[in-house]
């Protein structure tokens, strides 16, 4: 009939086994070109990897078993009531020494001094808690860099045992700055067992 409309049957659709086979023919085609240049497949989600960001030093990271550089971190803490020569305050002298090191990532911390020396140049972040016993005792801890005093820390109340000087601070620090603690004013006689110092660094600069 003049000006009716044709109906033609629908064409045979594709069936999932086959969709899925075309696919990893079109892939395998595309990797054997070049290892980095990706496939486009309408419809399709692709992920190509780089294979020089999987190689160990490049962009991705270090490689595996290393670690990753510039990771500083130390903890040091007293065990015992000790107080060697020359540690009563009311100077720069008085260094506060720590007898166990729980971590020292790095190598930056000195037992011996009782400081930590920079080895990387970035912003490091410290924490220092240091236990005075008797009550009417007053000290004040300070943070020092290399000869300076950056912030200070106080245990003066007269009706309180085993009280704490605490604090913490954000430095930026260059190799070979030197950080520790030193007793500015009173004395730790009989005391500071449980105190502790720690730091890490944040990021390098």
């Amino acid at each position: 009939m003049l000006g009716a409309k044709r109906h033609w049957p629908p064409g045979p659709s594709l069936s999932p086994w086959l969709t899925l086979a075309l696919t990893l023919m079109a892939l395998r085609t595309g990797w054997a070109q070049e290892g980095t240049e990706p496939v486009l497949l309408e419809g399709e989600c692709l992920v190509v990897c780089e294979p020089s960001r999987a190689a160990a030093g490049g962009p991705g990271g270090a490689a595996l078993g290393e670690a990753p550089p510039g990771r500083v971190a130390f903890a040091a803490v007293r065990s015992h009531h000790h107080e060697p020569a020359g540690e009563i305050g009311n100077g720069t002298s008085g260094a506060i020494y720590f007898d166990q090191v729980l971590v020292n990532e790095g190598g930056g911390f000195d037992r011996a001094s009782g400081s930590f020396v920079a080895p990387v140049r970035g912003v490091y972040s410290f924490r220092f808690h240091v236990v005075k016993v008797y009550n009417r005792q007053t000290v004040q801890v300070s943070l020092m860099l290399n000869a300076w005093p950056v912030i200070s820390a106080f245990a003066n109340d007269p009706d309180v045992t085993r009280e704490a000087a605490t604090s913490s601070v954000l430095l930026p620090l260059d190799p070979g700055d030197r950080v520790s603690l030193r007793l500015r004013r009173g004395n730790l006689l009989g005391g500071w067992k449980y105190s502790s110092f720690s730091g890490f660094l944040i990021f390098p600069l």
